[in-house]
């Protein structure tokens, strides 16, 4: 990955498995986002290739695109909702656009979704209405609209409160639980990491590129370096839950 000729991380290579929760985790600036932006086409990578079960995202002509676009959803960092339409616009702007549902049909979606995300009676509210963990509820309520296979998250829980942030973690858990949904997160907050990874991905700022990918709590208990430890053992407001035996200070593996 790079802007012109500036590097910010190279030699990535992984898979994202069908029904996991895989989140990208890492310091400020080590390039999380930029890579969520990759994954889901905003931007091509330097070298290599972004694979979709099989077909070549970069390299795919205009319907195979749009037909792998159409199997994921997104939701960005601040929601991105549109302020002037209401909830319930919002969510139905994607069923417009790529259904030929009626609108009867529409409505009827609309407002599942958003009771699924907690929602139900807020459908004429608008964005600067609602708390902001209403509208990342919301935005999730529109990026679900067209049961994508894939969701992916941009720093969910960035400028929630740790009781709001927890909450949409158990939103994200129950996501996968009952749709079988894959979903990606950026994340850099170690309570939800923890709590929603099944797998998670570091990105080493230093030596730009991967330098650790794996169940967390195993990461944090035999970190594969210094970086990967101090960043699983920090404190962050809420910590990580402990592990059975911490060391004091870090060892490399042998």
């Amino acid at each position: 990955m790079a802007y012109g000729s500036l590097v910010i991380m190279r030699d990535l290579s992984f898979q994202v498995r069908r029904g996991e929760i895989f989140v990208i985790m890492g310091g400020s600036g080590s390039g999380k986002s930029t890579l969520l932006k990759h994954l889901i086409g905003l931007k091509q990578p330097a070298a290599g290739t972004i694979l979709f079960e099989g077909d070549d995202f970069g390299e795919a002509d205009a319907p195979t695109r749009k037909r792998i676009l159409r199997r994921m959803g997104v939701l960005y960092q601040n929601g991105a909702l549109w302020s002037g339409l209401t909830l319930a616009e919002n969510v139905a702007l994607p069923l417009e656009e790529y259904t030929d549902l009626p609108p009867e049909a529409i409505a009827e979606v609309v407002s599942l979704k958003l009771a699924l995300v907690g929602l139900r009676g807020f459908e004429s509210f608008y964005p600067n209405e609602i708390s902001g963990g209403m509208r990342k509820r919301a935005a999730l309520a529109r990026a679900s609209a067209l049961d994508p296979e894939v969701l992916f998250f941009d720093e969910p829980s960035s400028g929630l409160d740790p009781i709001t942030a927890s909450r949409l973690d158990d939103l994200i858990l129950q996501l996968r639980e009952s749709f079988g949904t894959t979903i990606v997160v950026v994340s850099h907050d170690l309570a939800s990491i923890f709590k929603i990874a099944d797998r998670a991905l570091f990105l080493d700022i230093k030596q730009k590129t991967m330098t650790a990918l794996g169940d967390p709590a195993d990461l944090r208990d035999d970190p594969p370096s210094e970086e990967v430890h101090r960043f699983l053992t920090r404190s962050s407001g809420v910590d990580a839950p402990p592990a059975s035996d911490p060391p004091s200070t870090f060892k490399p593996r042998p």
